[in-house]
């Protein structure tokens, strides 16, 4: 991996994020792919379980980290402000000095803390919840916020949402895509969704394949949502194109009038 990140073959793909109600485009999550020299494109899954835990690691956060501001800032200076959602491990977080070293990049790219958010896996272990919840205070007040992704998946959920200040919940792609046709995952959204609510958190659902879950998921009180039924990941130099031509599915707009005409 720090061949990769030396030889530059890493690179950032971005999967767009939507407020269905609103019928804005309001985001977009960064996800790292390496371009290896023999296998060819590789996702995330195939090699980021290889340096859990190693201080490899740290050095793939602050490549992401580096990159998907800089590209922030490229799209503001365009007249593109996306909230940029960037993965980064509760290790990570935990070094020294993390949320100095962060504004460093944020003032070297001269970017506002509104276009970024942080998200970390609810499912990764966080041996300390006390030092990552003081880290997220720290950066929650210089204006970065983080978001708590894969949620549901993890085994301590209500006790992440308690004690982690998060303001964003992503509901798992895993419950989300089936909805339609699973009466538990349903449940298990549903519930999820009330959580949120009742800890005052925003939410985004993740997984949505088709206009018919995105309909559902209005239905039950989430706005948001990202998916391949919106967008799969793409290179950095196509969101722009993307965005422009994006059009929202005239189901959604039905019922976002629906709810707010109630």
């Amino acid at each position: 991996m720090a061949e990769a990140i030396e030889k530059e073959e890493l690179q950032l793909f971005y999967q767009p994020k939507v407020d269905m109600v609103r019928g804005r485009i309001f985001g977009a999550e960064a996800l790292v792919r390496w371009q290896h020299p023999e296998q060819g494109l590789l996702p995330p899954n195939m090699f980021l379980p290889l340096i859990e835990g190693h201080r490899l690691q740290y050095a793939l956060d602050w490549w992401v980290l580096r990159t998907a501001i800089r590209q922030a800032a490229l799209w503001h200076a365009d007249g593109l402000d996306l909230v940029v959602g960037i993965n980064v491990s509760p290790s990570t977080i935990q070094y020294p000095d993390f949320t100095s070293q962060l504004m460093q990049l944020v003032d070297e790219e001269n970017i506002s803390t509104d276009l970024i958010e942080l998200e970390i896996v609810e499912s990764d272990a966080i041996d300390d919840l006390d030092a990552v919840s003081a880290v997220i205070h720290q950066c929650e007040d210089v204006g970065v916020h983080f978001a708590l992704d894969d949620y549901g998946t993890g085994y301590s959920s209500l006790t992440y949402i308690r004690r982690l200040p998060v303001q964003t919940l992503k509901i798992d792609q895993i419950f989300v895509k089936d909805i339609l046709t699973d009466q538990d995952d349903l449940n298990i959204v549903e519930g999820v969704i009330g959580l949120a609510r009742a800890f005052g958190r925003e939410m985004i659902a993740e997984g949505v394949e088709n206009t018919e879950i995105g309909v559902r998921l209005l239905e039950l009180g989430c706005n948001c949502a990202q998916g391949y039924g919106i967008a799969k990941p793409m290179p950095f130099t196509e969101i722009p194109a993307w965005v422009r031509q994006y059009r929202f599915p005239s189901e959604w707009i039905e019922v976002a009038k629906k709810l707010s005409a109630a």
